[in-house]
C-alpha cells in the first residue's frame, strides 16, 4: 500500500492529476499507519504483521 501511494503520488505530480495526488498521500498514510500497528505487534484485521 505504501509503495502504490508512492507511484500514485509521482504520477500524479508528473501529470498533473490532483485526484491522484490525493489518493496517493491518502493510500500513503493508511498504509504506515497499518505499518507501524503491525510491527508494534497490535493485531491488524486479524493479522499479527501487515507487510
Amino acid at each position: 500500500m505504501i509503495i502504490l501511494g508512492i507511484i500514485l503520488l509521482v504520477v500524479g505530480f508528473v501529470l498533473g492529476i490532483s485526484i491522484l495526488w490525493t489518493i496517493g498521500i491518502i493510500l500513503l498514510v493508511i498504509g504506515a499507519i497499518l505499518w507501524l500497528l503491525g510491527g508494534m505487534g497490535h493485531a491488524v484485521a486479524g493479522r499479527r504483521h501487515y507487510w
